[in-house]
């Protein structure tokens, strides 16, 4: 039986194992600073066990440790060269999901790691593709 494993910061789980290249690649991008200086706190797990979850196997796993959201890395985020990676909510709607590219992974797990804000604001906040890009700037 698969459970999501209990990581120290937020779960960025690995389910396309076809270019270990790319995978490096979006590792590094999502562990890079934002131009301000923030960071996200991110646990990288590359495990065949969890090779095609979908967002809505995801949310159904069990968990040993509370989570309220992880991020997929599937074969969208493989083959798209803006790697936008899956936000699955575990919490308020469990399976609903929307992508991020990794240059924006530092806002949604700054704020959701300490409910500052929520799930559907990030979601809310996605473009017509479905890819949260940042908000927009004030006017």
């Amino acid at each position: 039986m698969l459970i999501l494993p209990d990581t120290p910061g937020a779960l960025v789980l690995r389910t396309d194992f076809s270019d270990d290249a790319a995978w490096d690649e979006v590792c590094t991008a999502c562990a890079a600073p934002s131009v301000e200086g923030f960071g996200a706190d991110l646990s990288f797990v590359s495990d065949p066990a969890f090779a095609g979850l979908t967002a809505g196997q995801a949310a159904e796993l069990p968990r040993r440790t509370y989570q309220s959201f992880l991020f997929l890395v599937d074969t969208v985020t493989i083959t798209d060269s803006s790697r936008p990676l899956v936000v699955v909510d575990l919490l308020g709607q469990p399976g609903r999901w929307f992508r991020v590219i990794p240059a924006q992974m530092w806002s949604i797990e700054n704020n959701l790691s300490i409910a500052n804000m929520d799930f559907v604001e990030f979601a809310d906040a996605a473009g017509p593709d479905g890819v949260f890009r940042g908000f927009p700037a004030p006017s």
